[in-house]
């Protein structure tokens, strides 16, 4: 069954959407309950501009998964293009709702990653660490005298300057 969805999702992505409704419906016939044949076959109905059977599309996945996002972003768009935007409004408002219920079940700052390891991203090393500057501490340059009126100035063990009286 996967190749024959594998042609319908071809076809699909080729704009020919006659036949991939074709053989969407050929896998719905005998698996019912393929939720990815039923968005899809939603989608090549909207493709199609028949809003009415992409609505009814729509609906029958989002029986099978009431609280998808995908469901409900589909059914907002088939019911704006057909005209309807009441309803085109409250499933743009489930779909939003699907996404908050989402986030809210990944735990914070969790981003997820594939499980793959070759498909995930090579991450940067972090930066060094620095050191805040440390104002009390004296920088070399300001323990010099630079004044040249002290330039024979002696500091004495409790730290004032004295002048120096051995020179004339």
């Amino acid at each position: 069954m996967t190749g024959l969805y594998d042609d319908a999702m071809f076809d699909f992505s080729r704009g020919e959407f006659g036949s991939a409704v074709e053989k969407f419906k050929t896998i719905l016939e005998r698996e019912p309950g393929n939720f990815e044949a039923r968005l899809a076959l939603g989608m090549a109905f909207y493709r199609l501009g028949n809003f009415s059977e992409a609505i009814a599309e729509g609906h029958k996945a989002e029986a099978l998964r009431p609280r998808d996002q995908l469901v409900h972003t589909n059914l907002s768009l088939f019911y704006q293009k057909a005209g309807d935007r009441t309803r085109a409004e409250h499933h743009g408002l489930q779909a939003r709702i699907a996404s908050w219920r989402e986030e809210a079940g990944k735990a914070p700052g969790a981003q997820s990653e594939p499980s793959a390891p070759e498909l995930r991203m090579a991450r940067t090393p972090p930066p060094p660490v620095q050191f805040p500057s440390q104002p009390w501490k004296k920088r070399k340059s300001e323990d010099k005298p630079s004044d040249k009126s002290n330039e024979n100035s002696v500091r004495t063990g409790n730290g004032t300057a004295e002048q120096d009286r051995s020179r004339p």
